[in-house]
């Protein structure tokens, strides 16, 4: 009984790990709000690291997060690096490409809790007195990314938190 269970257990790990290994090599999340603002004033707090504490998700989990900043104050070639709690870990953004009230294009390197290397992307729509965000990330997904992606997803893990940093983004630029 003791050697079926056994080899039951064995059958479903491994069975777990084929289907990772199926799993595609990247991942993209998504969201996109309309933001009543012109597309100028909504590309300043993205375009502008120093801006990102007025909306960031993760910027108010940790209140002794240490941040450094480097390059031009804002467009391609700024960087902004953290350090902080288990919450927040550590890493690396630059703004690679900046299209004026357009699209930001960033580099984002995870170095703490896990290591990471994706793009986040903002595209900005003007739609009449409004502007619509999108704001995507993506990046390749390593075998741990895809294992445990098959309890639970990128999707779930961070699309809270893109929609928590919308939801910022617009109260701060319609105030």
């Amino acid at each position: 009984m003791l050697k079926t269970l056994l080899i039951a257990v064995v059958v479903v790990i491994l069975g777990i790990l084929a289907f990772a290994a199926t799993r595609s090599d990247s991942f993209s999340v998504q969201r996109s709000t309309t933001i009543r603002a012109p597309a100028d004033k909504v590309f300043a707090l993205i375009n502008d690291f120093h801006r990102w504490g007025e909306w960031s998700p993760w910027e108010k989990l940790d209140p002794a997060l240490q941040r450094t900043f480097s390059g031009p104050a804002a467009g391609p070639g700024t960087v902004y690096e953290w350090t902080g709690n288990s919450k927040v870990g550590a890493g690396r953004m630059e703004v690679l490409k900046a299209d004026p009230a357009a699209k930001v294009e960033i580099k984002l390197d995870f170095i703490k809790p896990f290591e990471g290397h994706n793009i986040a992307e903002f595209t900005l729509t003007p739609k009449g007195d409004s502007t619509e965000v999108l704001w995507v990330m993506r990046g390749p997904a390593p075998f741990i990314t895809k294992l445990m992606g098959v309890f639970v997803s990128m999707d779930t893990m961070i699309g809270k938190d893109f929609e928590a940093g919308l939801n910022n983004m617009k109260a701060v630029a319609e105030k």
